[in-house]
C-alpha cells in the first residue's frame, strides 16, 4: 500500500506540475553522470560499455539506497509525501501531453515535430507530422510513464530511479552507429529487458481503454518493429484509433524500411492525435 500511495501521489503531481524548474532534474544529473564516464573512459568495446552500466548503475543505486533509508527516519506521512515528489520528477506524462498537444496548435508543425523525432521531417506532409506525433507520444507512454509507475510499484524509489538511468544510458549511447554499435550495446540490451513487460502492458492498458474486443491483437503487427518493445504500444494505440501508423521513414536522409501497424486509415488527422491524447 505505501508503494501504492506513492505511485499515485506521484502520477498525480506530475500531471498538475509537470517539471519543477527550482530544483536540477535528476535525470540531467544521471546524464552527466554517463557524460563523465564516456569522456574520461570511452572504448570501441563491448566490455567497456558494461562497465559503463555498471558505474551508473553502482552510483544511482547507492544514493537511492542512501535516500530511502534516510526517509525512513521521517513518519509514514512525510515519508510518502516527500517520496512522491520525488518519484514525479521521474514520470512525464505531463510534458509528454504538453509536447504534442503543442504541435496542434503551432504554425510551423515540422518544426515542432523535430523536437520530439529523429526521423527526417523537411519533406513531411500534415499527415506524416500527426502520424509521427501519434507513434512517439505511444512509444514514450511506456518509457516516460507505465514503466517508471510500475517500477516504482514492484521497488519503491529504487526502482523508479535505477529504471530512469537504464533508460537514460541507452537514449544517450543505445545507439547503432559506428560510435555506439559496442559501446552501447549493453545499456541497450539492458533497456530492452527492462521495457519487456511495461511496454506490453501499457498496450494491454491502450487497449482497454479503446474497448478493443481482442485486447491481445496488438501483438502480431506489434512484433513486427525493429525494437523488440516500441512496436506494441504503438500498435495498441493505431489499433485505438482504427489508423495505419509505421510504414516507410526517412532517417538521415536515407528512406528506411518499416513495417505498418494497424489496418486503419493511412491519412491521419488532427482529430487523430486529440482522441489519443484524450485516451490516457
Amino acid at each position: 500500500m505505501h508503494n501504492i500511495f506513492i505511485a499515485l501521489f506521484a502520477y498525480l503531481i506530475d500531471r498538475k506540475f509537470g517539471e519543477f524548474s527550482f530544483i536540477k532534474h535528476p535525470i540531467i544529473v544521471i546524464g552527466e553522470i554517463i557524460t563523465f564516464f564516456e569522456k574520461k573512459f570511452y572504448k570501441d568495446s563491448v566490455t567497456r560499455g558494461c562497465l559503463l552500466v555498471l558505474f551508473v548503475l553502482g552510483i544511482v543505486s547507492f544514493f537511492t539506497l542512501l535516500l530511502y533509508l534516510s526517509l525512513q527516519l521521517f513518519n509514514p506521512f512525510l515519508n510518502i509525501l516527500i517520496s512522491s515528489f520525488i518519484a514525479s520528477m521521474f514520470i512525464a506524462h505531463k510534458m509528454l501531453r504538453d509536447s504534442v498537444q503543442n504541435l496542434l496548435h503551432v504554425k510551423n508543425k515540422k518544426e515542432a515535430i523535430a523536437m520530439l523525432v529523429s526521423r527526417d521531417t523537411k519533406e513531411m506532409s500534415e499527415s506524416d507530422v500527426y502520424k509521427a506525433a501519434i507513434e512517439t507520444y505511444a512509444e514514450n507512454l511506456s518509457d516516460g510513464v507505465i514503466a517508471p509507475i510500475f517500477y516504482l510499484l514492484l521497488f519503491n524509489l529504487s526502482g523508479i530511479v535505477i529504471y530512469k538511468a537504464i533508460n537514460t544510458m541507452d537514449s544517450m549511447v543505445g545507439y547503432r552507429n559506428e560510435k555506439y554499435e559496442k559501446f552501447g550495446k549493453c545499456a541497450a540490451k539492458l533497456d530492452d529487458f527492462a521495457n519487456y513487460i511495461p511496454s506490453r502492458l501499457t498496450a494491454l492498458i491502450i487497449m482497454l481503454l479503446a474497448k478493443q474486443k481482442n485486447i491481445f491483437a496488438f501483438y502480431e503487427d506489434g512484433k513486427k518493429h525493429e525494437s523488440p518493445n516500441a512496436g506494441h504500444p504503438i500498435t495498441a494505440m493505431a489499433l485505438a484509433l482504427h489508423v495505419q501508423l509505421g510504414g516507410d521513414t526517412s532517417y538521415f536522409g536515407k528512406i528506411k524500411k518499416k513495417a505498418h501497424f494497424g489496418t486503419g486509415k493511412e491519412k491521419i488527422e488532427k482529430e487523430d492525435v486529440q482522441k489519443a491524447l484524450k485516451l490516457l
